[in-house]
């Protein structure tokens, strides 16, 4: 005898079997949730003012360039490589885009001057590692002290203005009511990064590369290709979070990706994302960021040393990075 199945109860347990897959995929990231309103709370405690609108706004506004900069670094930190050029791409990229508006470009030829620098020192980065076949660390090393001294010379060191008034729009303005640019520009780049990683043949290939590129090869991959268009992506984005960080604060200054490239690499791993390659997630590595920033600012608000904070993220990066080799070692 035919058992039939009624539509509706197998539309009931539907959502079940949803809801336990997407928290089989994304455990790493609600965990990282979590533990972001625990730290926040913790904060708040201590200091209420840390869970102020105002004081939130504060930290997702200065999240921001972070967040864009790790979606970058998470793509290559996929394929298994590392990009430590972002930082001085963010100083020079902040110097060039002020030094053509002190010339008298305007602000759209300003802002694509600044991310054409993003696309060759990415170009260079990409086609070092892929087709001469450097080792990433090293490349992106030598790109990063090579960026950095450029942010000294074009302005012999000296910060510059920016000088069209209307600029902080693209940090501060509102394309969508109630939502602040720098806040939909993360949006748009999670979900687009995300669905792209989940969804598109293209994605996929990034975890393929990561996990064995002779096995991704041998399959009919464009091994080279993926390595080549993430180094490019990474070098575009921290050329856009350098951007849309002057546009914030007004003003270039070229120290002032010194330290990003660290916590960008932190973000990605705190997020899930493993050195190795072959995992991590867009929303893993905006909530690594948020918590990167959270962590700074409770500990600015409680008056803990601010040169402590280099220590701090260290520790968390080694402690993200020993979790996910016990991970791997159980699995």
């Amino acid at each position: 005898m035919k058992t039939v199945t009624h539509p509706l109860a197998s539309e009931g347990r539907q959502p079940g079997r949803t809801g336990r897959r997407l928290l089989s995929t994304y455990r790493t990231e609600i965990a990282i949730a979590i533990a972001i309103i625990v730290i926040e709370l913790a904060v708040g405690m201590v200091v209420p003012a840390a869970l102020s609108g105002g004081n939130i706004a504060n930290v997702t506004q200065a999240a921001a360039p972070l967040v864009l900069m790790a979606f970058g670094v998470l793509l290559v930190i996929i394929t298994g490589g590392i990009d430590l050029s972002v930082g001085s791409v963010f100083s020079l990229t902040g110097m060039v885009t002020g030094l053509a508006m002190a010339h008298g470009f305007g602000a759209m030829a300003s802002s694509l001057a600044g991310l054409s620098v993003g696309l060759v020192i990415g170009l260079i980065n990409g086609a070092l590692v892929t087709f001469v076949g450097l080792a990433p660390f090293v490349v992106t090393l030598s790109t990063y002290a090579i960026a950095g001294s450029l942010s000294f010379i074009v302005t012999d060191g000296h910060s510059l203005p920016i000088s069209d008034p209307n600029y902080y729009l693209l940090n501060s303005g509102t394309l969508i009511p109630g939502l602040p640019n720098y806040a939909l520009w993360c949006v748009l780049l999670l979900v687009a990064i995300e669905f792209c990683l989940r969804k598109v043949v293209a994605g996929r290939w990034l975890y393929a590369v990561g996990s064995s590129s002779s096995s991704a090869r041998v399959i009919g991959i464009p091994v080279n290709r993926v390595r080549l268009s993430a180094y490019l992506l990474s070098g575009l984005l921290a050329s856009f979070a350098g951007i849309v960080s002057i546009s914030y604060i007004s003003n270039a200054e070229a120290t002032a990706g010194s330290s990003l490239m660290l916590q960008a690499i932190a973000a990605v791993v705190i997020g899930g994302a493993s050195l190795f390659g072959g995992t991590g997630s867009a929303i893993g590595a905006l909530l690594g960021a948020l918590m990167i920033t959270i962590i700074q600012n409770g500990a600015n608000l409680i008056g803990v040393n601010s040169f402590w904070q280099g220590t701090v993220t260290g520790i968390v990066i080694l402690i993200a990075v020993l979790v996910d080799r016990i991970t791997k070692a159980r699995r």
